[in-house]
């Protein structure tokens, strides 16, 4: 039982990890957020290689400031200049940004306490930042013994995430524009290979 928690409760701080560079923000605290969670983390990482790309995450990005991490973000994931890399498990299913794997992740939503803020989120429900945050949020609750979000979870992860992740995380480590996600995609496939 104790492990099953302190399992869960590192997975919400792989998944928050994952959401804070895939959810573009310029509020300077998320950042932070980014960086405590870094340091946390490579402390213990999964393995040697997630390691190292923590190590060379937690020197390469600038303490003080997240512009390098933004402009990267927006080379890779909106320039229209670049060959933009896609975010959405409706894309990887069907070559669409808004299709079944959106319909279906709403449908999981649904099922939760958890809805979109179009306001604040301009991406959709399968996007990548959406799914990561969704998953930090309810795998949290499952730490906290909330158990009824466990099989949601599953679903998300095998059903959406699973899908698409691993042509996700190629494109992404495979573009020349990337420097910063190439270690955090590193990262990404130890904590889904684990």
């Amino acid at each position: 039982m104790q492990d099953n928690q302190s399992i869960n409760k590192a997975r919400a701080l792989y998944y928050n990890l994952f959401a804070n560079f895939f959810v573009y923000s310029k509020e300077s605290e998320k950042y932070f957020e980014l960086l405590r969670l870094i340091d946390v983390l490579k402390q213990s990482p999964l393995d040697a290689s997630s390691g190292k790309a923590l190590d060379v995450l937690s020197s390469t990005l600038d303490s003080s400031s997240n512009v390098v991490l933004l402009q990267e973000h927006d080379d890779l994931f909106y320039n229209p200049l670049n060959k933009i890399i896609r975010q959405t498990a409706s894309y990887y299913d069907e070559g669409v940004e808004s299709g079944k794997k959106r319909v279906e992740m709403i449908q999981f939503l649904a099922k939760t306490k958890i809805r979109r803020d179009e306001k604040e989120y301009h991406d959709y429900e399968d996007s990548i930042g959406f799914i990561f945050s969704v998953m930090a949020e309810l795998t949290d609750l499952i730490s906290s013994g909330e158990k009824v979000y466990e099989n949601t979870v599953h679903c998300i992860f095998s059903e959406i995430l699973n899908d698409f992740i691993d042509e996700f995380a190629k494109k992404t480590y495979e573009n020349d524009n990337s420097k910063i996600y190439k270690e955090l995609v590193i990262v990404l496939h130890s904590f889904i290979a684990f």
